[in-house]
């Protein structure tokens, strides 16, 4: 892209006006055949395209629909006030969830190129951001395999005659005595006083993860079994990634439909409990006083980025691989409203089947919910419902935990992909080279999380590289696009991929809302960080973890402020002005192909003139871009 072509239309430090192109076109012209000729001999990588659009939709859906709407949104929306937490939620999801979606996917699909590679073409100042996403993908990608494996476990069991978690087993005698607890086993009608704990929650918590109260003195070694399922794990995911999209967008048709059928299935069993409706009214009481919470706004938040898979990478990463003029628009609608509505669906399912229990053991809904998140949910909550059962529990444990795997695959293969565009898109190396790397890679540091302290540090990891780094690289996407990029820029981009005009909706999402509210409860989420604590004695992390896990957002922050300073450093002989041009210049962003850059140059520059938007005053001018008028 010459130097005369102007950026960042709605940055006064970065623009052209009209006149200035009119000016520059007879030179251009002279040179336009030679720049033609060079661009043609350029040798750009062949980059591989899905089967067809379908199998996009498919793999988006499989990723974004996952682990996080089953047993994570009914916990959160239930414990953040109920039917009244769809308030913030659709709120959220309107103003910050789907509009950077829909950038995330117009930024893949018009640079072709994954997340490292297209902050590297939309200025390389950026590319920051993009090694800060693939550093919190890294994290996502090694410990959602062990809850995958952990549902293995349970998947495994179900095809016993008695499940084993239902019943309390004589070597947990010790502990028990050691905590004056007393267990309850869910096959009997035993009324017991004091301290209780179900047998389900032992199960968990002492047979699965065989988890310490303390880990001062180390996390221990990793659990052989597990290590087998975690294993396992990675060959079924290194099998669906082994050809890259190529044999990742085959399988999204399974992917992606398979768990529907299964959770209406699961529902419609559901409905036909005893106590299941008093169990669905339970998820949907609403509690309107949480609304005034601040807390219940960022866990709106959380639950959406978790949901979707924005801001780690992913979404550009499965756009790059489509056609330039595919129709993202749709597909961005479609994705996000059938992820919230799966999340509704999963909602009502397991809360009918835990109204069920609760109605079996003649106590409130409230009282089954079990203590520890999502996945206190997924593995004592709704385990102790099966052992309730009379009707073929070990079929619906066995469909259950299979749909739990099968989402789990959708999801990691993504952020697998993630991974290996990553290394693709630098290195020219076959599919299976790099899934096979980095598959092995992540087993390998997956060993961490199942040992005996292993979901303390997963937590640990969780928190500071799942969602503190997502929360940082998503606020400076937004800012970059939205303010060094340039808004009218990036929608002349996606009016020349889609032929259809951006509406006042995305405009003033992207220039208003996101930045705003993205920056405010990330002002919030800084201002009421705690120290971690961990197990049942609420202990403080060891000094080694806590350092680990600060040293996880260092890197990602230092790395970005590293790359700032470097390009600084680079353009420091010149003015202050020319030096922070240069340095946040946008100049060679443009799409991969040859033919479709020169059609996109000659159509921006038709759109500036059109507009020239320079005439007007700044206040006019910045009202033009965010509505499009």
């Amino acid at each position: 892209m010459d130097k005369d072509f102007p950026i960042g239309l709605d940055n006064l430090g970065f623009q052209k006006g009209p006149k200035d192109l009119e000016k520059a076109s007879s030179t251009k012209n002279d040179t336009s055949r030679t720049s033609s000729d060079t661009d043609c001999q350029e040798k750009t990588q062949e980059r591989s395209q899905w089967g067809n659009s379908t199998e996009f939709l498919m793999s988006c859906i499989a990723m974004s629909v996952g682990l996080g709407n089953i047993w994570r949104f009914p916990f959160i929306a239930n414990k953040n006030g109920g039917g009244a937490f769809l308030i913030p939620y659709l709120i959220i999801l309107t103003l910050i969830g789907r509009p950077m979606y829909y950038m995330e996917m117009a930024l893949g699909q018009f640079s072709s190129r994954g997340s490292i590679k297209m902050y590297t073409k939309l200025s390389p100042v950026l590319k920051g951001i993009g090694y800060g996403q693939i550093i919190g993908s890294f994290c996502v990608a090694s410990y959602y395999c062990i809850i995958m494996a952990i549902t293995l476990v349970y998947l495994f069991n179900s095809f016993t005659s008695n499940f084993p978690w239902a019943s309390c087993q004589d070597n947990w005698d010790d502990y028990l005595t050691s905590r004056n607890i007393s267990c309850i086993d869910q096959l009997s009608n035993e009324t017991i006083t004091g301290d209780t704990i179900s047998s389900s929650e032992m199960y968990f918590r002492r047979e699965v993860l065989k988890e310490k109260d303390d880990i001062s003195d180390g996390i221990g070694l990793p659990d052989w079994k597990l290590t087998i399922l975690v294993l396992l794990t990675w060959i079924i995911t290194f099998l669906v990634s082994v050809r890259g999209v190529k044999s990742s967008g085959k399988a999204s048709y399974f992917l992606a439909i398979f768990p529907y059928v299964i959770m209406f299935i699961l529902l419609i069993r559901a409905a036909t409990l005893d106590g299941a409706l008093e169990g669905m009214l339970y998820f949907i009481e609403a509690d309107f006083t949480k609304l005034l919470e601040a807390e219940v706004w960022y866990a709106a938040v959380t639950q959406c980025f978790f949901s979707l898979g924005v801001g780690f990478g992913s979404i550009i990463t499965l756009s790059s691989y489509n056609k330039f003029d595919h129709n993202i628009n749709r597909d961005a609608l479609v994705i996000t409203t059938l992820d919230t509505f799966t999340s509704l669906l999963s909602g009502f399912t397991i809360f009918g089947i835990l109204g069920n229990l609760a109605h079996e053991m003649n106590i409130p809904p409230s009282e089954v919910i079990s203590a520890g998140g999502g996945t206190g949910l997924a593995f004592i909550s709704y385990p102790d419902a099966l052992a309730k059962f009379t009707f073929v529990p070990w079929l619906f444990s066995i469909t259950f935990f299979f749909m739990l795997f099968v989402l789990g695959v959708g999801s990691l293969v993504a952020t697998h992909a993630t991974l290996n565009t990553a290394i693709k898109d630098s290195f020219n190396l076959a599919d299976w080279k790099i899934a096979g790397i980095t598959a092995g890679v992540l087993f390998f540091v997956g060993l961490i999380y199942i040992t005996p302290g292993g979901q303390y540090t997963l937590d640990l990891v969780d928190h500071f590289g799942g969602t503190f780094v997502t929360f940082v690289c998503a606020i400076l996407e937004v800012f970059a696009i939205s303010f060094l990029y340039g808004i009218e820029n990036l929608c002349i981009d996606l009016e020349f991929m889609t032929k259809k005009k951006v509406g006042l909706y995305w405009r003033l999402s992207w220039g208003v809302a996101m930045p705003l509210l993205l920056l405010v409860i990330f002002i919030y989420f800084v201002s009421t960080l705690k120290p971690l604590v961990y197990g049942v004695y609420s202990l403080y992390y060891p000094t080694g973890l806590t350092v680990l896990g600060w040293s996880i957002l260092g890197l990602v922050i230092l790395q970005i402020l590293g790359w700032l300073l470097y390009f600084l450093n680079k353009n420091a002989n010149c003015s202050i002005k020319k030096m922070f041009k240069d340095t946040f210049s946008t100049e060679n962003w443009s799409p991969e192909d040859p033919k479709l850059k020169e059609d996109w140059k000659k159509f921006r520059e038709d759109k500036i003139i059109e507009r020239d938007l320079q005439k007007h005053s700044w206040i006019k001018r910045k009202m033009k871009v965010l509505t499009g008028w």
